[in-house]
């Protein structure tokens, strides 16, 4: 029999969303301290719901426990950046090339692509962008490949604002996101793939130099 995850009760959704997009928002900031009961007085909740977001939070890497420190958002460095884009070198391009093939709609990537030009910030164009790369690996057929790849992009979209605070090269990137698009639409499951394993990785060595990719069964990297 196949287990039925547990809903989150309202209350810690709403706590568990509010802190996610602060955190994605940049207010607040990597290595920040996250006290309980600051932040119940905050929402107006009781502890409660808000230890429960925090652990869900540490489940998908954007904040870390710490027996000393407490709870804190996680901190971005090239390790962090190497390790969350390793995963998606491996399983991103192989999902979207299984969305082509399949001919999944592509309606919201596009949308996502569209609110990303509009955003009148990094950190508003960090979740757009967020939503376009969902957007192309969620129809590949496998949700079991999508929800890996949803394990992750959280910390990719805080990679990317912490990244585009330091060096804003999120035109290039949304260049690159346009042709991967135009690849996927034109049915060339294999251009499209290609050109979005080249475009984490390069991304990865624009942002962070010394975070060098693992070579993949794709034959990149350094």
């Amino acid at each position: 029999m196949t287990a039925v995850p547990t809903p989150i009760p309202s209350r810690t959704q709403f706590v568990l969303d509010a802190i996610r997009h602060r955190i994605l928002t940049g207010r607040l900031t990597p290595g920040q301290a996250l006290v309980e009961t600051e932040l119940a007085a905050q929402f107006g909740v009781s502890k409660t719901p808000v230890r429960e977001a925090l652990k869900t939070l540490a489940g998908t890497g954007l904040v870390v426990p710490s027996p000393f420190k407490g709870v804190t958002v996680r901190t971005v460095d090239a390790d962090m950046a190497r390790e969350v884009h390793d995963v998606r070198l491996l399983l991103e391009p192989e999902a979207l090339r299984r969305t082509v093939r399949r001919g999944a709609h592509l309606d919201e990537a596009r949308e996502a692509l569209d609110r990303a030009g509009r955003a009148t910030g990094p950190a508003e164009r960090s979740l757009a962008n967020r939503e376009f790369h969902r957007a192309l690996y969620l129809p590949c057929g496998n949700p079991l490949l999508g929800r890996m790849l949803d394990e992750v992009r959280d910390q990719a979209a805080l990679v990317s604002a912490v990244a585009w605070a330091a060096d804003p090269t999120w035109q290039r990137e949304a260049d690159e996101h346009r042709e991967i698009l135009r690849l996927a639409l034109a049915g060339d499951a294999d251009g499209a793939a290609g050109a979005l394993h080249t475009h984490i990785e390069t991304f990865l060595r624009r942002a962070f130099p010394r975070a060098e990719p693992e070579r993949t069964p794709h034959g990149k990297g350094r």
